[in-house]
């Protein structure tokens, strides 16, 4: 008696327009998007006109198109080592359910529009500040820098930290000194943050091949690296107040907030735990869309 055949079971794929959209890294964009507004808001003195509010909605649009295809294009890119992490590997180019055709594609397409929306619609230094920036994030930092160096987060962060740069010149057509404290802000942030990632996702990165800190230096050292970079990026913190861009309520936001990230790097430093590193990772996304809702917020008080 011939056994029956086994039942097929077939695995239901999302659909391909949520595929595409998951290429953009859309909490990444989100918080990319939201400081770039802030730079648009503080450049604009008092309560902004209609048009303003118009404007500060196409280069909104713009840079969100431009940051997702750089992130689509880093999906491509990178789909070997995603497919080799946790953290990554449900990409749908580490899955194999697009080709590197259909999202370079993609890719294409979006960086194409966002371009045309900032250089006619908004003006071209934001259209060149921002393709720049993809450049700096997709070519030179995914591309070069991170199978480079361990000090990849740290050159890399430049292109990170330009989205209030690319608000402040979208709103005014200039790169002003109070944009490029915003930048520095970010600058600063970023490596305690992702190295506080990478202390706990350590073993992923040992497979993918990147030679992230704590792969290449080990643990300790990056814990100090985290703490020191807490310290600075206190002082940083302070200077829209010394600068007189923000009063003093974005001042006691600034001092709590740096209080506890430099609170959370220093008891890391002396006592590491993954469960530490993991608070610590998700306490500087606190931080900086706290502060920076705080600069917000002073700005119209």
């Amino acid at each position: 008696m011939s056994s029956a055949p086994a039942p097929t079971v077939s695995v239901a794929l999302p659909p391909t327009w949520r595929q595409f959209y998951a290429l953009t890294k859309p909490r990444v964009i989100q918080l990319i998007v939201f400081c770039a507004l802030i730079g648009m808001v503080l450049a604009v003195p008092g309560v902004p006109s209609w048009a303003q509010v118009q404007l500060a909605a196409l280069a909104s649009l713009g840079i969100w198109l431009v940051a997702g295809a750089a992130a689509a294009f880093n999906c491509v890119v990178e789909q070997q080592i995603d497919a080799k992490m946790k953290r990554t590997a449900w990409r749908p180019t580490a899955k194999g359910q697009l080709s590197n055709l259909q999202t370079l594609s993609f890719s294409a397409v979006l960086c194409a529009a966002g371009s045309a929306l900032l250089y006619f619609w908004v003006n071209p230094l934001t259209m060149w500040l921002t393709f720049a920036t993809f450049v700096g994030y997709a070519v030179i930092y995914t591309v070069i820098l991170k199978p480079l160096t361990p000090q990849n987060i740290v050159i890399g962060g430049a292109s990170g930290a330009m989205p209030p740069v690319l608000g402040w010149a979208a709103m005014t057509d200039v790169v002003a000194p109070e944009a490029l404290i915003l930048f520095l802000i970010i600058f600063l942030w970023t490596p305690p943050h992702f190295w506080a990632l990478a202390l706990y996702r350590v073993e992923d990165y040992r497979k993918s091949g990147l030679p992230m800190l704590p792969v290449t230096h080990g643990s300790e050292f990056t814990r100090l690296q985290i703490l020191l970079y807490t310290l600075v990026l206190f002082a940083a913190c302070l200077m829209p107040f010394v600068m007189r861009m923000s009063g003093w309520f974005y001042l006691a936001v600034a001092v709590v907030l740096s209080i506890g990230f430099t609170a959370y790097a220093f008891v890391l430093w002396r006592d590491y735990s993954d469960a530490l590193a993991r608070k610590t990772f998700r306490f500087s996304l606190i931080h900086l869309s706290l502060l920076f809702a705080a600069l917000l917020i002073d700005h119209y008080l």
